[in-house]
Order: C-alpha cells, then structure tokens, then sequence
C-alpha cells in the first residue's frame, strides 16, 4: 500500500522535522528550552499537546521556525510578528535600504577620510553607553543611516582603483551597522539582505580584512537562520585563510575573531569538542593581542572571548559550568554597552535556569541599565520577564513586573 501524504502532520511530528533539520539532539533542544529530554520525548510522541505561546516562541526560535504554523499547521503566524518588538525607525531604515539614486548628483563626492570617520563615529554611537534621558543606541543609528549608506553608496559610484576599494570597505561596514540595526526585529529578509550587500561590497573590495568582518555577522545570519553548521563552519575558514595573522594584529584580531563564530556555530548544536576547539584558538589570538586589547568596533579581545564562553555553556547545556562563567564574568574589559548588556542577559539566563530567579531578575536589571535597547530587543529577555513575573519569589516579582513594563513586553 502506497503511503498516504495527505494525512496532516502532528504538532509533534512537526517539532521533531525541525529540530532534525536544525541537526539538534533532543537534550541539546531541551536544553535550550529549559525543559528535560523526557519533555522533548514526549511532545514529539504526542503524549504532551501543543505548549503556551512563550514556549512555541521559544521553540520557534531555538529551531530557526520563523512562522510557527511549520510547527503548528494552522493558520499563518509569524513569531517575528508575536516575539519581536519593531523599532518606530524600522520604516526609515527599510525605506533607506530600497532606495537607489538614480539620477546623476552634481556634487563631488565626500573626501574619503571624511566618510570613514562617519563610519568611525557611527560605531562609537552604535557601543556607546544610553544615558537616561538620551535615546538608545538603534535610534540613535536609525538617524544616521540613511545618509551613510548613500553617501556610501555614491562614494562607490565615483571613485576609481584603490580610492573606489576604500569606498566599498566603508559601504560594507555601513552595512553592517544597518544589519545589527534590523537584527531581532520583524525583518529577517532584510536582515538577510543586508549582511549579503556588506559580503558583496567586501568582496568588490578584495580586502581580506573586510571579508573576515563580513563572514562574522554572515555567520550571525545563518546561526540565527538555522542554516547547515558546515556551510557555516566553511565559510569562516576560507575567510580565515586570507588573513595574514602572523604579520599584521588587525589580521589576527579577525582571525580570532572568526574561530569565536565556529565556536558558537558547533556550540549552539551540542558538538562540545569542536566547540571548545575553536574557543581556544580564539583565546589563543586574543592572548597574543594583549589582556587590554579591543578592536575598536568589532570588540574581539580577551574579555569577549570570555563571556562568550559563558554563552557557549548555555547552549551546550551545561548548567554547572554555565553559573561558574556567570559567576566570575568580568565585563571591565569590553568597551562597549550593547555587548556588556547582552552577556549580562545571558548570565541571568543561566541563573534563571537553575531556579535562581533572584539573580536573574537582578543582572536583567542590570543589563536594563547597561543598554535598555539591547534589552528591549533580546528575544530571551522578553521571553524571561513574563516568567520571572509570574514565578520569581515575592522578593523580587515586583522588580521583574516594573522591568518587564519598562522593556516593553506584556505580562
């Protein structure tokens, strides 16, 4: 009897294509959604129905699913539209981005050092730490965009040789800023798109340098996307292979750097040797660097390759481990407020595993502090603070009702 591919597929079945596609075991997913392989078990056999939808958001995530009806088979609906927050400049930057200067412009283009020191100060807007009463960090880029990706863009138009490549790295570096920009917002295929013009503008510019930064948020995009490990994996490596990191320190700062993406990649689908393998190459290049060393907007250095430990513990599931990075994170190092705000999330996301709702309410607030927009738009952020609403110990629920008003997410 031929088999029947008309019977709808079960919500369990469902989950179990996805987390196969995504290459996860069942304790790496369980893991990941804070729940036991027993409970992945049994909502792929169907002994358990279909979860609340902070859980099939989580799931969505984890599994790279962005319209839950591929796990749900109903009616279309997009976790971008339930799980993330759009930015009021998301319509600005969109327009900025699907706009093309047609018609010729009768001014010279801008001087060359001129434009990368937009770039430059660009960055420092994008790290710089949101004082109360000034906007965050995305508005304050929002604003800036659009003129930086069309100066940019005109730069690349009319400049020939050498000065035509130094436009391209500007451009691609443009876009690289408009990537993070869209990045946990409801534009996946923009964000998509942009991380692919910055590659194409690194590539027109034959500058290894550029091509490594662009393999770094590329890596990002597909991690995010659920794309094949490999494929990933392949792409920092050929990246790696034109850096010249014996020679130069900004080569090696790159090089490091992409060894940090294999890292995450292999860590975020459980494959602990390969994981650990890369982190120390990526420690090994920031040891070389110095104890102080940062890239000015890249931010590889020695204490980020340490917190990121702390993100690779959390997703290999080891809980133990996780707690004892969190435990001894230090974030002097890191220049910048929207990482020391994302590594601060994730040491509330291991304590908040092990139960410690106390701390985890505690270093969200302190993340909130650090960088409101990095928390604002941080999926595991908005979808801890119903959580800790409804669980934390009366000590601290309060505290997790006012933060969870103030990001944003309802309760």
């Amino acid at each position: 009897m031929p088999d029947r591919t008309d019977i709808p597929l079960t919500f369990g079945q469902r989950v179990r294509r996805a987390r196969e596609r995504a290459g996860l075991s069942r304790p790496v997913l369980a893991g990941l959604v804070d729940r036991s392989t027993d409970w992945v078990k049994s909502i792929e056999n169907g002994s358990i129905g279909m979860p609340r939808l902070p859980m099939l958001l989580r799931l969505g995530e984890v599994l790279g699913v962005d319209d839950l009806a591929d796990l749900t088979g109903e009616r279309r609906i997009s976790s971008t539209t339930y799980g993330k927050t759009a930015h009021a400049d998301l319509p600005l930057v969109k327009r900025a981005l699907a706009t093309y200067q047609l018609a010729p412009r009768d001014e010279e283009p801008e001087p060359l050092d001129t434009l990368m020191a937009r770039v430059r100060r660009a960055w420092r807007m994008w790290h710089r730490a949101d004082e109360a009463g000034t906007t965050g960090h995305r508005s304050r880029i929002a604003q800036l965009l659009p003129d930086l990706l069309a100066d940019t863009r005109y730069a690349v138009k009319t400049y020939e040789g050498p000065e035509r490549r130094r436009a391209l790295v500007a451009q691609a570096q443009a876009y690289h800023l408009a990537q993070l920009f869209l990045s946990f917002q409801p534009a996946p295929d923009l964000v998509m798109l942009t991380g692919d013009r910055a590659m194409a503008a690194a590539q027109d510019a034959d500058s290894p340098k550029a091509i490594a930064a662009a393999a770094w948020y590329m890596n990002h995009v597909y991690r995010d996307a659920g794309e094949a490990t490999e494929a990933r994996v392949e792409l920092v490596e050929a990246a790696s292979g034109l850096l010249r990191r014996d020679q130069d320190p900004e080569d090696l700062a790159r090089w490091g750097l992409l060894q940090l993406a294999a890292a995450l990649s292999f860590a975020r689908i459980g494959r602990h040797g390969q994981a650990w393998r890369y982190w120390d190459r990526a420690d090994h290049a920031a040891e070389r660097l110095g104890d102080d060393y940062a890239h000015p907007w890249l931010i590889f250095g020695r204490g980020i390759v340490h917190a990121y430990k702390l993100t690779m513990h959390n997703d290999l599931t080891r809980p133990g481990e996780a707690l004892d990075a969190a435990a001894s994170l230090d974030l002097s190092t890191v220049p910048s407020a929207t990482r020391r705000s994302y590594h601060l999330i994730e040491a509330a996301r291991a304590y908040g595993r092990q139960g410690e709702a106390v701390a985890a309410v505690h270093l969200l607030r302190k993340a909130w502090e650090e960088s409101p927009e990095t928390v604002q738009y941080n999926n595991h952020a908005r979808s801890a603070l119903p959580d800790l609403v409804r669980s934390a110990p009366p000590v601290v629920r309060e505290d997790a009702r006012r933060l969870a008003l103030e990001v944003g997410v309802p309760v």
